[in-house]
């Protein structure tokens, strides 16, 4: 842990509600909107937040699966995504997704024409800032999460620490 919390606080609602309210409590919200108003398919949502995740290597992040109607990927699909350029078990839009994940958190200013061509032909203009607005919201939040140590104090019930 990175900031100190004081004796009886909760470490995450302290961190993203009491300290900064001005700041946290909207970052907050905006973080949870990515979850709460997609409109994309739960594959290539999680292809692009596993993949975040990964390059974050933020504990939480790794341990969290999105539910929507019942439904969440498994530990094998969060494998595919970290070999999305050869993993067989990725349908197109869903290797896109991660693959557009990573070269937004490590190489946007490589994002040719070569690649805008594949993106607008799996993906509607709206999809596409959709899914910029929540991997820049999983980049920054999942990474504030780990540089300051707040992933490794918040693990998921009934999942394994990393």
């Amino acid at each position: 842990m990175r900031i100190d919390i004081p004796e009886g606080k909760d470490a995450i609602e302290y961190v993203w509600g009491e300290m900064v309210p001005g700041i946290g409590v909207a970052a907050s919200r905006f973080a949870m909107s990515v979850y709460a108003h997609s409109t994309l398919g739960l594959p290539e949502f999680e292809a692009a937040r596993l993949r975040i995740a990964q390059i974050n290597g933020c504990e939480f992040c790794l341990d969290w699966r999105t539910e929507r109607d019942g439904q969440q990927v498994g530990e094998e699909f969060a494998d595919a995504v970290a070999q999305w350029r050869t993993s067989g078990a990725l349908d197109e839009r869903s290797r896109l997704a991660a693959e557009y994940a990573e070269r937004y958190a490590l190489d946007h200013h490589g994002l040719d024409d070569e690649f805008w061509a594949r993106m607008t032909a799996q993906y509607s203009q709206l999809q596409i800032v959709e899914l910029s607005m929540s991997i820049g919201s999983w980049l920054a939040f999942g990474r504030l999460n780990r540089v300051l140590g707040l992933d490794k104090i918040c693990p998921l019930p009934g999942h394994p620490r990393r």
